[in-house]
């Protein structure tokens, strides 16, 4: 599972930093992913309901404010300034810094030296990876970058939130489909429309599966498994493989060349 939500998390990138280069708005995305995500899991609310009583109220508002509409505006924004490569690196690439981070100072999880080595490698990659436009905003490309380092600290603290509720990984998926869903039509308007009318057929499809079946569903119930079989700070370890991937595949879908 861990694997399914490297490869599923490499895609969603490629296909969001593509769709805030068209006509579709952050707020667009997030009715595309959060809709179809509602629609996917509407059988699961008819026979459990969507608010738990066996659930901590306080674990299940981090998780949609950190996994769920919020978490997307913060990071759909921040792919129109900077390119792909970027993204990988400064988005899934720093989660387990994070993520450790969290799990040392909340949860006084103790890290052996391999771990804390592998901890300063992936900095030490994320870094390299991202190369001088993290250091000096080339093109307002900070603007990008700072709101990718917020998304990371947020899927993190969503990441611990989750692994602390005790609900499953379609369970979690399907609340924060849910109350993002309720939330997000009001927000649209606010936010000036989501672009959604100007867009083709084809482009509207594409962004469907790719942020509504992908990255509303797949990438969910994938890093929520990986999450309750690896352990929190395991599971956001993997993020660190994203980097390569996203710039790799960003070469022939983006045009975008590190």
């Amino acid at each position: 599972m861990a694997i399914s939500f490297v490869l599923i998390w490499t895609g969603w990138i490629v296909a969001t930093r593509q769709g805030v280069q068209s006509s579709i708005t952050p707020a667009g995305i997030v009715i595309i992913r959060f809709s179809v995500a509602a629609l996917f899991f509407l059988p699961w609310y008819w026979r459990q309901g969507v608010l738990p009583k066996d659930v901590d109220r306080r674990l299940l508002f981090l998780m949609v404010i950190c996994a769920g509409v919020p978490y997307v505006l913060i990071v759909s924004s921040g792919m129109g300034f900077a390119p792909a490569a970027d993204i990988g690196a400064l988005l899934p690439g720093t989660m387990p810094l994070f993520a450790a981070l969290l799990g040392w100072v909340v949860l006084k999880e103790i890290f052996e030296p391999p771990r804390i080595l592998g901890f300063f490698l992936i900095a030490s990659g994320i870094i390299l990876i991202a190369g001088s436009a993290v250091v000096v905003g080339v093109n307002g490309a900070w603007r990008g970058h700072l709101l990718f380092l917020l998304g990371a600290f947020s899927w993190s603290v969503f990441t611990h939130a989750f692994k602390q509720s005790g609900l499953g990984s379609f369970q979690a998926a399907g609340l924060i489909g849910f109350w993002s869903l309720a939330i997000v039509i009001p927000l649209a308007a606010l936010t000036g429309g989501s672009g959604l009318m100007a867009m083709s057929w084809p482009e509207l499809g594409y962004q469907v599966i790719a942020q509504g079946l992908v990255g509303g569903v797949l990438s969910l119930v994938a890093y929520g498994a990986a999450v309750a079989n690896l352990g929190a700070t395991k599971a956001a370890a993997f993020g660190s493989l994203v980097p390569a991937l996203v710039a790799l595949l960003a070469i022939p879908v983006l045009g975008e060349v590190p």
